[in-house]
């Protein structure tokens, strides 16, 4: 049992991405499935696929690198708010990440969000995480 089921996530994605291999393979969550649409829409990954094959379902989720320097998209992912330490911001407060060129990754009362849309629609909630 693993208990910080989102640092595994992030830990996965950082494993593969340093391996360079194209897909990798996460137990689903729905604040996963959130995460993983975020990274999708801000184009840190190329695709993803949630499979519901049993319990709890898996993502499948193709990494994204540069086509001639193979150089990943996703330069760091970062856990910002963890089990023992939470980090919650308000709407005024919230993290520019690598100013204002990465995304925080927000657990609001609207759902998952980045914090840039999370500052416009005036919601704080918990930063799950850094990415860039």
């Amino acid at each position: 049992m693993n208990t910080d089921p989102i640092a595994d996530f992030l830990t996965r994605i950082r494993n593969a991405s340093s391996a360079k291999l194209k897909m990798v393979e996460i137990p689903g969550s729905n604040v996963k499935r959130a995460m993983t649409q975020i990274l999708f829409d801000q184009g840190y990954i190329t695709d993803f696929k949630f499979e519901d094959d049993d319990k709890q379902g898996t993502i499948k989720i193709a990494l994204k690198y540069n086509p001639s320097t193979k150089v990943p998209a996703i330069t760091k992912l970062q856990r910002a708010s963890r089990p023992g330490l939470r980090k919650y911001s308000g709407a005024n407060e919230m993290p520019r990440v690598l100013n204002g060129l990465g995304i925080a990754i927000v657990s609001t009362s609207k759902g998952v969000i980045t914090g840039k849309q999370a500052k416009r629609e005036n919601v704080g909630g918990e930063v799950l995480a850094y990415v860039y």
